[in-house]
């Protein structure tokens, strides 16, 4: 009989629990079109959704939560809409921002915030700021965010570190781009949910999500509540995550703990 070690299965049971969650929040509209409302209504409907997320990872003991709110390409939508979801993302800052500190979670927003107005751009660093210190969860909402952005401005922190000799030309690799990626300091999402019933990354982490298992549901987003999070949550923990490794060397986890300390 195998020798056990008193702790073996919490640590398994840990290494069920992904420790990175990012999310594609889709659908609000469409779901307030079947019932005959303003898109506009289903995003204020799909906070609810964020919060029941939000206390499921924190329940579950997911480490990282990253939420796509806003794409680098949702700029192209009807102004009105656009208009509507600044709107709704300021008074959502200053409304939950409370309830996320007296929970424990940190907010941290990714993406380039430069085209958000001044006052948008005040009340996201404030909201960072009073969160800071908390460690139950780490909330990341990308907001005029997108994966080939993110990789470019990456790629000109190398250029930069390069041309004033503060990197070798020849120490370039995929660890030194990775380092000047948004949440570089995070580890990378083991589980990427999409809701809506599309079946694509639409530029949302893209070098971050390369080993990330992908996980689709029909259901549009103010209907995937704590309930249907927890389905996905399921599902992940019973895949066999091999990261280019046969499924023997994973089941005798050779080499799968080297790599996961990248």
């Amino acid at each position: 009989m195998d020798t056990v070690s008193p702790d073996s299965g919490a640590h398994d049971d840990q290494r069920r629990v992904p420790q990175h969650v990012a999310i594609i929040m889709d659908g609000n509209g469409r779901w307030a079109n079947q019932r005959n409302r303003a898109r506009t209504w289903g995003h204020r409907e799909g906070v609810k959704s964020v919060r029941a997320v939000v206390e499921e990872s924190v329940r579950r003991g997911v480490g990282t939560l990253t939420l796509f709110a806003f794409s680098s390409e949702n700029w192209r939508r009807p102004p009105a809409e656009v208009s509507i979801l600044m709107d709704l993302f300021m008074s959502t800052l200053r409304g939950e921002v409370r309830r996320l500190n007296d929970n424990g979670v940190r907010l941290r927003v990714i993406g380039e915030r430069g085209a958000f107005s001044e006052k948008l751009q005040r009340r996201i660093a404030e909201a960072e700021d009073v969160t800071a210190n908390n460690r139950s969860l780490n909330l990341q909402v990308a907001a005029n965010y997108g994966g080939r952005w993110d990789i470019t401005q990456a790629t000109r922190r190398v250029l930069s570190d390069v041309a004033a000799n503060r990197l070798d030309p020849a120490a370039v690799d995929e660890k030194a781009i990775a380092a000047r990626l948004s949440f570089a300091d995070l580890p990378d999402p083991d589980l990427f949910i999409r809701t809506g019933g599309e079946k694509r990354l639409s530029n949302f982490i893209l070098w971050q999500s390369a080993y990330a298992e992908l996980y689709f549901t029909d259901l549009l987003w103010p209907e995937f509540g704590a309930a249907a999070y927890g389905l996905a949550l399921d599902d992940f923990a019973q895949r066999q995550r091999r990261f280019g490794l046969t499924g023997e060397q994973v089941a005798n986890r050779s080499g799968v703990d080297d790599y996961e300390r990248r």
